[in-house]
């Protein structure tokens, strides 16, 4: 007996030694230094490829898949963030080289910076033409591009036809007496050809006739195009020559869209060209293209500069600075740069926290009219926020990758554009539901009934026939719901059926807020889960203290603020609420 009592503690003894030993081998659990799992370094700091977002390593390096360097995405800080803010390293925030700008109130800098080039003046081409057939014999321009003055010989023609036509001339004027319109027409015949009333004349005395007559420039500037060779024969009409006159010359800029109310004509400019760094040349809008590139989404933009000196050459780029006639407008200003264009409204990012935990919101703005480099700003920020002026496109692009809202994947805005005039109505209908959620929460089923009256006499002034289309539907189908509603709570002196009558009132209302919006009003939506036996229920206050008006003093308390509601700021579509409005309305 003695004997099987040693060997079982024999065995325990091996099995807990085993055990431990066990526990030692594999480094004591989750904890070891040298464990395999991927984790997010002790700082926090993520690292990803923005080509392959799948990719995820605690350390930097180069991606698997395409060899990218990876870069540092965000600090996973405890607690739930808002997906309209991205939280960033300021490691991170360096390698984008995020720069910020504040939102200030003032007048536009008045000048629009636009790339374009230098063309010729189309309305100083030339083409020499012949006005005779005959054979080039002598040619006195023999390359494009030289540079050519007003009577300047160009060139010498034999023409058979022309030699008939003195002739002519010479044989007329012999009876010219007798026979004055022969004569006359012989003249004009050599007039007709561009022969000068000189070489008429000169013709006439010396009684011989000439083989060969010269080709005069009639026009000043540069040759851009030869089209004979000597010994061609040419017929009457053949261009010669090209020439252009680049005393003066067209800049020629390219505006897209949303700078084309800024630039009008008459406007002045000035530019600059590589060839002469430090120099500013001047010149005037003339023309601006009716018709937009539908390549390029631009619009031609048209000056003209003086070029005496013919410092400027033809296809030269320029960059130009545009003094536009929108430089007194005033507002809260920000710069292009800062603008991430997604149709009728755009975002930006505002700076929130601090250099040691840099973090950034996306937020919508109204935009107004360009006012050089910067844009009017109607809504969406405040002046002295601070907006991401450089970097925008990387922490869009590290927002969608941490699966927050981007330029890409904003929610859609619920708020419609809706006239002031009835945004003010609703808020004075909101000023008279308040007085009903105070009394429920006092538990006061007679002072509830009281403030029934002035509540349907402000909803009665809600005039619906300022509203259009999908906006007039929706509140048509929301209006109905809070009439019944106030009608059963007059009806009623139980309170807790006036609390269900409310919930319905309430959650109309909330969707009329979100859909419409008010002034001059911030509102809380507020929700409690454990109403109508942990059904939940929502109801508007507009303090963010919880007084819940589904139990009153039972439980006072019992509650939490799930959105808030500020003029002026749209609400987007969520999916914290209990419904939502079907537009089925038909009158």
């Amino acid at each position: 007996m003695k004997t099987n009592k040693q060997i079982i503690i024999i065995i325990l003894g091996s099995l807990f030694f085993g055990a431990v030993a066990g526990y030692l081998i594999r480094g004591g659990g989750e904890e070891h230094p040298d464990h395999e799992h991927t984790h997010i370094d002790e700082n926090g700091v993520e690292y990803t490829c923005s080509m392959h977002p799948q990719i995820r390593q605690n350390e930097p390096g180069q991606c698997p898949l395409c060899g990218m360097a990876l870069s540092p995405v965000s600090k996973k800080m405890g607690g739930e963030s808002s997906p309209f803010v991205l939280e960033m390293i300021p490691e991170a925030v360096a390698l984008s080289n995020v720069q910020t700008v504040r939102v200030k109130s003032g007048a536009g800098t008045g000048k629009l910076s636009l790339t374009g080039k230098i063309q010729a003046n189309e309305q100083r081409v030339k083409s020499l033409t012949v006005n005779y057939a005959g054979r080039v014999d002598q040619l006195f321009v023999n390359f494009t591009g030289q540079e050519v003055r007003r009577g300047k010989k160009l060139a010498t023609l034999y023409s058979p036809e022309l030699v008939n036509a003195q002739k002519e001339l010479l044989e007329t004027a012999k009876i010219k007496e007798r026979q004055p319109a022969l004569y006359q027409a012989a003249r004009e015949k050599l007039r007709l050809w561009k022969i000068s009333e000189e070489q008429i004349a000169k013709i006439e005395s010396s009684g011989e006739v000439q083989s060969q007559f010269d080709v005069y420039a009639d026009v000043a500037g540069v040759v851009t195009a030869r089209n004979v060779s000597v010994g061609d024969f040419v017929s009457r009409g053949s261009v010669l020559f090209e020439i252009v006159d680049l005393s003066t010359v067209w800049v020629i800029l390219d505006a897209y869209e949303s700078d084309l109310g800024a630039i009008k004509k008459g406007d002045d400019l000035s530019f600059s060209v590589s060839a002469y760094p430090g120099r500013a040349f001047n010149a005037k809008v003339t023309y601006i293209d009716p018709v937009l590139n539908p390549d390029t989404r631009t619009v031609g933009v048209r000056a003209e500069a003086n070029n005496r000196n013919f410092e400027l050459k033809p296809e030269m780029f320029v960059s130009a600075n545009i003094s536009t006639g929108q430089a007194g407008q005033s507002g809260l200003m920000i710069p292009k740069t800062a603008i991430l264009w997604t149709g009728p409204r755009s975002v930006v990012y505002v700076q929130l926290g601090d250099k040691e935990a840099p973090a950034f919101e996306m937020r919508e703005v109204e935009l107004g009219p360009r006012v050089g480099e910067d844009y009017l700003v109607l809504s969406g920020v405040e002046e002295g926020d601070q907006v991401v002026s450089n970097g925008v496109f990387a922490i869009d692009a590290a927002a969608q990758l941490s699966g927050n809202y981007s330029m890409m994947t904003r929610p859609e805005v619920k708020t419609l554009d809706t006239p002031e005039e009835f945004r003010k109505q609703l808020t004075a209908f909101v000023q008279s539901y308040l007085p009903i959620k105070d009394a429920l929460v006092k538990t006061d089923a007679d002072a509830t009934q009281k403030t029934i009256r002035p509540a349907k006499a402000s909803l009665a002034k809600v005039d619906m026939k300022v509203l259009e289309g999908k906006a007039h539907d929706i509140w048509m189908d929301l209006l109905r719901p809070m009439q019944i509603s106030l009608d059963k709570i007059t009806q009623t002196s139980d309170v807790e059926e006036q609390r269900k009558h409310f919930e319905t009132l309430s959650d109309n209302l909330i969707e009329a807020v979100e859909y419409f919006g008010v002034v001059d009003q911030t509102l809380y939506r507020q929700y409690c889960p454990m109403v109508f036996r942990d059904e939940g229920a929502y109801w508007l206050s507009s303090e963010k203290e919880i007084r819940n008006p589904y139990f009153g003093d039972m439980m006072l308390t019992c509650g939490e603020v799930k959105k808030t509601y500020q003029p002026g700021k749209r609400v987007t579509s969520s999916s914290d609420t209990k419904s939502s409005v079907q537009v089925g309305h038909k009158h």
